[in-house]
């Protein structure tokens, strides 16, 4: 009997390799079906409580944050729960030959193969406070209704799968407490929409959509079930998980609104003084900030909104992944940042827990330039003038500073001088690393150049202008 279930065992994650081999290679050369519209300035409603206002202006000084998805679609390295919904088969297809019924009963049962034994919170940490970022959000619950938390209103989490021995199995409470330790910003993360529960996808009818499955005028009972089960759990998140900053709210057709959102904050608020809410695509006085993903806004922003990009192709770890070089997210912060806005970088943990090396080494790279040039991206404002070719200009929140950071294209030289319109010193240039003051001519009346020193590192770099 033994020897049968060790070949059973060899054979299940045979194929589980394969699916994941499968589906990665897909995903990869997909272009995602289904990514929230760019921000723009309208419709957006500036928050009254002045404990909500005095944290958005603390967390737009942050700038660089992490957003890790995590959950079973990290056991085979899939593209996040989208597989299962049938509106996404154009840009993410499932195993060829299975049939849909019988492939989401292999997704679900992947709760029995989560088992993240070398999951090390701390560790976490210490990797994003190397990189530089100043807050997180956890993904504690994706759109397939798996819970990365202990939560009372399932068993469909991972504290009920094989993990669930773990003194860590409340995965979602150990990661807010690492990292709160390390002073970052507390984002919660938490899918409105819920696959998983029979009273948002209904096993009585087919599910053509991401969208509830049924008229909920024709079903109120099961809508009010769907309602009262979201809004324990969010209950459960803000109330039981130590201080929060930010609820990031995804699963954009599915609204604050119908949940019921208003008075949820109300409580949690008080749990959590001046909580963002981050209902995300829904213009309103819900939405604190705009959040564009995958892409920067084309002109700056004055309002609140952070960039979402992942560092690979997907937000959940995949196998083999092509990740962004150091240098991309280093411009990509330096655009961002000048256009007013915050970035989160999507990064997913294996299914062991563990964040790959060239993760880490990406992100240690990013951290020790922050290091020499952080003083041009932490706490800035943007400025009337905020860009000119490779430059983007930053300016310090007492106005009395400006930053122009240049961004090193890929694979490019160093120039021997740097120049821009606007932005004209007043008495001095410096190289911001060694505050090391440079030569500069202004002609044309507007025309800056900057004469670079010799043996400067092959790098995107940052001055002060004053």
């Amino acid at each position: 009997m033994k020897k049968i279930n060790e070949k059973l065992k060899r054979a299940s994650l045979t194929v589980l390799a394969a699916v994941a081999v499968t589906l990665s290679a897909v995903a990869q050369n997909a272009v995602q079906g289904y990514v929230h519209d760019q921000s723009d300035a309208d419709g957006y409603e500036w928050p009254t409580d002045k404990a909500v206002l005095d944290k958005l202006d603390k967390w737009q000084d942050l700038k660089f944050g992490v957003l890790m998805h995590w959950g079973l679609y990290s056991v085979p390295g899939i593209v996040e729960s989208w597989s299962i919904c049938s509106e996404d088969v154009d840009w993410i297809r499932r195993t060829p030959g299975m049939a849909y019924d019988d492939y989401k009963k292999w997704y679900w049962g992947l709760k029995d193969s989560l088992n993240p034994i070398h999951f090390n919170p701390e560790k976490w940490a210490d990797i994003m406070q190397d990189a530089g970022m100043k807050y997180m959000i956890f993904t504690t619950k994706h759109h397939d209704g798996f819970c990365m938390f202990d939560t009372k209103e399932t068993d469909f989490s991972i504290a009920h799968g094989p993990f669930r021995n773990d003194p860590r199995r409340d995965i979602a409470r150990h990661v807010f407490d690492a990292f709160r330790q390390k002073n970052f910003y507390i984002g919660c993360y938490f899918s409105k929409p819920d696959w998983h529960c029979p009273y948002f996808w209904s096993p009585e009818f087919a599910t053509p959509n991401r969208r509830i499955n049924y008229k909920p005028e024709r079903h109120p009972g099961w809508f009010e079930k769907y309602v009262s089960f979201t809004q324990r759990q969010l209950n459960e998140l803000t109330s039981n998980y130590g201080r929060l900053d930010l609820l990031w709210l995804d699963g954009g057709w599915i609204s604050g609104e119908q949940i019921g959102l208003d008075s949820i904050l109300v409580e949690a608020r008080k749990r959590n003084p001046g909580m963002l809410s981050v209902d995300r695509m829904i213009k309103g006085h819900n939405e604190n900030y705009q959040t564009p993903e995958r892409g920067v806004p084309q002109t700056k922003l004055d309002i609140p909104w952070e960039s979402c990009i992942t560092l690979s192709n997907d937000w959940g770890w995949t196998p083999n992944a092509p990740y962004k070089s150091s240098r991309w997210v280093i411009n990509t912060l330096a655009e961002i940042t000048a256009k007013g806005g915050c970035f989160v970088l999507g990064i997913g943990p294996t299914a062991q827990g563990t964040f790959e090396d060239e993760v880490v080494k990406r992100l240690h790279e990013v951290g020790q330039w922050l290091k020499r040039y952080g003083r041009a991206i932490y706490s800035t404002r943007p400025v009337d003038v905020y860009h000119d070719g490779n430059v983007w200009f930053t300016g310090s929140k007492d106005k009395k500073t400006v930053y122009a950071i240049y961004a090193l294209p890929e694979k490019g030289q160093l120039p021997a001088a740097v120049s821009w319109k606007g932005n004209l010193p007043r008495r001095s240039v410096r190289l911001l690393s060694t505050g090391k003051r440079l030569k500069y001519t202004v002609s044309d009346g507007d025309r800056v150049c900057v004469t670079l020193p010799e043996g400067m590192t092959t790098e995107s770099f940052a001055l002060e202008i004053r």
